[in-house]
């Protein structure tokens, strides 16, 4: 493999913390509060988890001056239930339209329902959402060149400027505040998920329109030499250059920060690095030595050291939460042929762990996860189970609010501020609606139909029986303790019915 070049101009010196808060709770000012939220970015995938064949000087340097979770989860093995579960602190698979959408999906949160910016706005933060989405949007049918209603701004964010769903789907466009930004009215735009428009390309009628080639299922409409999703037709004023976007959604974040640095605001920062098509602009292209997924993830570290820069330029850095993680762990071959498999060499992108996206093992939701807040937090590695769910309970507890019954989320304000190493002990684990169930350092996989491995190539956690792996002795997953210890899967089963069980009741 080549060896691995690092962006060091980009890198900011931050010092370590020196002191811990003396109180759970926060008196004025208020802390900013920013959740950076990687997508298909792997628990290997970053140097300060102990991978040798990248380098993210930027990811890094909030892990060594802050907390670095070693069990950090999120609750699903893809996106849309994954962020959902963030969004709202519950159980995606409780609600039946958490799956992977498609870019025309209806917004699957209700309006009714508490979501964690809603948690931010009552207790009197400005609200801001950049970057990828992928919790649809409208009611279904939707008009991309009226306003989308209801949008990203009707669960809670005051500003919103969105990919609707993923870069290999179909809108390509940016949705700011509900309207596409850019869109000419003499081209409208048109989207389509079951058939193309009359006379439209698409790279099985015009493959030498294309500059990426794809492996599987991304071979309707080509924009920008690059196969999607779905199809489209019109809007090409409004249209994204892959390549820029990253510089594009860093803009809008530092214009947010601009406009309401004089008052606390809570901003999510959606990532897509390094989701496929993995299109780096040209300033990374080259510099991992693993192709455009490598270069990918070098783009987000840079993202993440602009980001502490503007903080610390504009004197906000001490009194801003920053959270980093991830929406699932890795995948390589995720439809288009970058070379991603061909080109990893020794990098592990799930670290030891077994699976990825799209899995119920250990690796399609172990995921990194940082909490980082300079002069608040001191500097730990901590073993303590916590999940992406968690942050809506504990963030209402950081700033005094109270949250709804019923809710999933868990306050756990102490283990993300590195005073307690006490969190969760349960957590049932979601991959396309299958369900695991881990508790301490139990993890049991119910029996399921279904291939080993998808088209990606990564497992997916489908067994013929019951399995049981203590974590404790074998993180990897490698061996099913299940007939040795027979007690421990009759309770963790009893367990994961009893809450499923609850769950019906609750809802019926």
């Amino acid at each position: 493999m080549k060896s691995t070049f690092i962006l060091a101009t980009s890198v900011v010196a931050m010092a370590p913390a020196t002191s811990l808060m003396a109180k759970s709770k926060v008196k004025a000012p208020r802390p900013n509060i920013i959740v950076i939220l990687a997508d298909d970015l792997g628990y290997g995938d970053i140097s300060a988890n102990g991978s040798k064949t990248i380098s993210t000087p930027n990811i890094d340097a909030l892990a060594h001056g802050g907390v670095r979770f070693t069990r950090g989860y999120a609750t699903s093995a893809t996106s849309t239930p994954s962020r959902y579960a963030l969004m709202t602190g519950m159980y995606p698979w409780k609600n039946a339209d958490a799956k992977i959408l498609p870019g025309d999906a209806p917004l699957i949160i209700s309006g009714e329902q508490p979501t964690m910016p809603k948690m931010f706005r009552s207790a009197g933060y400005a609200t801001g959402a950049v970057g990828k989405w992928h919790l649809g949007m409208g009611r279904g049918h939707i008009d991309w060149n009226e306003q989308i209603s209801p949008c990203v701004n009707d669960v809670g964010f005051g500003y919103s400027c969105m990919m609707a769903a993923t870069q290999d789907r179909v809108p390509t466009v940016y949705i700011e505040n509900g309207r596409v930004a850019g869109l000419d009215k003499n081209d409208p735009l048109y989207v389509d998920y079951h058939k193309n428009f009359e006379g439209e390309p698409t790279a099985l009628t015009n493959p030498e329109m294309l500059k990426l080639g794809w492996s599987q299922g991304h071979n309707n409409s080509v924009h920008n030499g690059i196969p999607r999703i779905g199809f489209q037709k019109g809007g090409v004023s409004a249209r994204w250059k892959d390549e820029e976007m990253a510089f594009y959604f860093l803009d809008k974040v530092k214009t947010f920060i601009d406009k309401n640095k004089s008052n606390p605001f809570f901003l999510y920062y959606g990532l897509n690095e390094p989701h496929v098509p993995r299109t780096p602009n040209g300033m990374f292209v080259g510099k991992s030595g693993m192709g455009a997924r490598g270069d990918a993830i070098l783009e987000a570290d840079w993202c993440v050291g602009e980001l502490i820069k503007k903080l610390t330029e504009d004197g906000l850095l001490d009194n801003t939460i920053i959270v980093f993680t991830s929406d699932n762990g890795p995948v390589l071959d995720d439809g288009y042929k970058d070379q991603a498999e061909e080109l990893v060499g020794n990098h592990k992108p799930a670290w030891i762990y077994r699976g990825g996206k799209y899995s119920l093992f250990e690796g399609g939701t172990r995921i990194p996860l940082i909490v980082y807040w300079k002069g608040h937090i001191q500097p730990k590695t901590s073993e303590a189970m916590v999940c992406q769910m968690d942050f809506f309970a504990s963030f209402a507890d950081l700033l005094g609010q109270k949250i709804e019954k019923g809710l999933d989320s868990r306050d756990y304000l102490s283990a993300f501020m590195g005073k307690s190493d006490k969190a969760r002990k349960d957590l049932v684990i979601e991959a396309a609606g299958r369900l695991a169930y881990r508790c301490d350092n139990w993890v049991m996989i119910p029996p399921y139909k279904g291939p080993a491995r998808n088209e990606t190539k990564n497992e997916l956690g489908n067994l013929k029986e019951y399995t049981l792996y203590d974590l404790s002795n074998d993180a990897p997953q490698q061996i099913n303790v299940a007939d040795k210890y027979p007690r421990k899967l009759e309770e963790m089963k009893n367990r994961l019915k009893a809450i499923r069980a609850a769950s019906d009741q609750t809802h019926n």
